[in-house]
C-alpha cells in the first residue's frame, strides 16, 4: 500500500515555496529581535519557535494528505478519501493557524517598519469581521465537494482535483480564523459565540456522516473499481460517512473546550473584580465617621 506515491506538481511546487518562506521569515524575526527592533517585541523566541513548528506541522501534514500514498489511495477508496478531506480543510488549517505565520510572512514581503495590526496583515481583515458568512462558506464547499457529481468530477479530472484541494484549505483557514486567534489576527465575538459556529459545523458533518452511513444507495459509481473486491463501494462509502461524522469531533471539540475554559476564567475573573471593588468601594450611607455639630 506504502508503494504508491501521487505526484501533485503544482502542491509540491507551492509547498516548496511557502514552507521555506515562512522559515525565512521566521529567522528574520529572531534576528530583529535580537537586535533591539521593536517589531518583534514582546514576542519571545520560545514563543515564536513554537508557533513556527506548529505551521510546519501544518504544511506538512496538508502536503502528505496530497502527495503521500494517501493521495494515490483516495482515488481508489472513499474512505481514504474522507480522511484526506479532514486533514485538508481542518486539521492541516487548525495548525497553520496555531502557528500564526502572518509575521513571518509579511517579513519578507514587505520588511522593517512596526508590527503590523491585523488589518494590515495580508487582508484577512475582512473575513475576520464576518464570522457568520465564513461558517456558512465553510460547511457549503465541504458539503458541495461531497455531492456526487463533483466528488466523481475531482477524482477524474487533476485540474477539478486541485480547485477542490485549494478551496478546501481557504476555507478551512479562514474557518480556524474565526474559532482561535491566530497573532496578531484576534478572533472576533465571545467565546460563547465561537463554541455556537463551532457546533453549528459538528451538526452539518454530522448529518452529512449519518446520509452517508445509513443510505442503501451507492452514491460515487466511479468508485466501483477492482479494489473493492473484499469492501463493496456500498461498504466503503458508509465507512467515508463514520470518518467525516466522527473525524471531525477531535479537532472541533478541543477547540471548544478550550473556548468554553477560556470563556469560564475570563467570567470568573470579571466576577472576582466586580466583587473586590464592591469590597474596597467606600461606603455609602450609615453612620458618619464624626459627630456633626448643627
Amino acid at each position: 500500500m506504502f508503494h504508491h506515491w501521487s505526484a501533485s506538481w503544482p502542491v509540491l511546487i507551492g509547498y516548496v515555496l511557502v514552507a521555506p518562506w515562512h522559515l525565512a521569515g521566521v529567522l528574520r524575526l529572531r534576528a530583529l529581535r535580537a537586535g533591539g527592533s521593536g517589531l518583534a517585541d514582546g514576542v519571545a523566541w520560545v514563543q515564536l519557535r513554537r508557533e513556527a513548528v506548529m505551521c510546519q506541522l501544518g504544511l506538512l501534514l496538508v502536503l502528505l494528505a496530497l502527495v503521500s500514498p494517501l493521495g494515490y489511495w483516495s482515488d481508489v477508496y472513499i474512505w481514504l478519501r474522507a480522511v484526506q478531506a479532514l486533514l485538508v480543510a481542518v486539521v492541516g488549517p487548525g495548525l497553520i493557524v496555531l502557528g500564526a505565520p502572518w509575521l513571518p510572512f509579511r517579513q519578507l514581503w514587505r520588511p522593517g517598519g512596526a508590527e503590523p495590526t491585523a488589518d494590515r496583515v495580508i487582508g484577512v481583515s475582512f473575513w475576520v469581521s464576518r464570522p457568520v458568512a465564513v461558517v456558512v462558506a465553510f460547511n457549503a464547499i465541504f458539503v458541495a465537494w461531497q455531492v456526487p457529481y463533483l466528488f466523481d468530477l475531482a477524482q477524474a479530472n487533476s485540474a477539478v482535483a486541485l480547485a477542490e484541494h485549494a478551496s478546501l484549505l481557504a476555507a478551512g483557514l479562514l474557518l480556524w480564523l474565526q474559532l482561535i486567534s491566530s497573532r496578531p489576527v484576534t478572533a472576533p465575538g465571545s467565546g460563547l459565540r465561537r463554541v455556537a459556529f463551532i457546533i453549528g459545523t459538528v451538526g452539518v458533518s454530522t448529518v452529512l456522516g449519518m446520509v452517508l452511513v445509513f443510505g442503501n444507495n451507492v452514491l460515487y459509481p466511479a468508485y466501483a473499481n477492482p479494489a473493492h473486491h473484499l469492501m463493496t463501494v456500498l461498504d466503503d462509502q458508509q465507512l467515508a460517512g463514520a470518518v467525516l461524522w466522527m473525524g471531525m469531533l477531535p479537532p472541533l471539540i478541543t477547540a471548544a473546550v478550550a473556548l468554553l475554559s477560556q470563556w469560564l476564567d475570563h467570567e470568573e475573573s470579571a466576577e472576582l473584580s466586580a466583587g473586590l471593588k464592591k469590597m474596597t468601594g467606600a461606603r455609602r450611607g450609615g453612620w458618619p465617621s464624626r459627630p456633626v455639630i448643627r
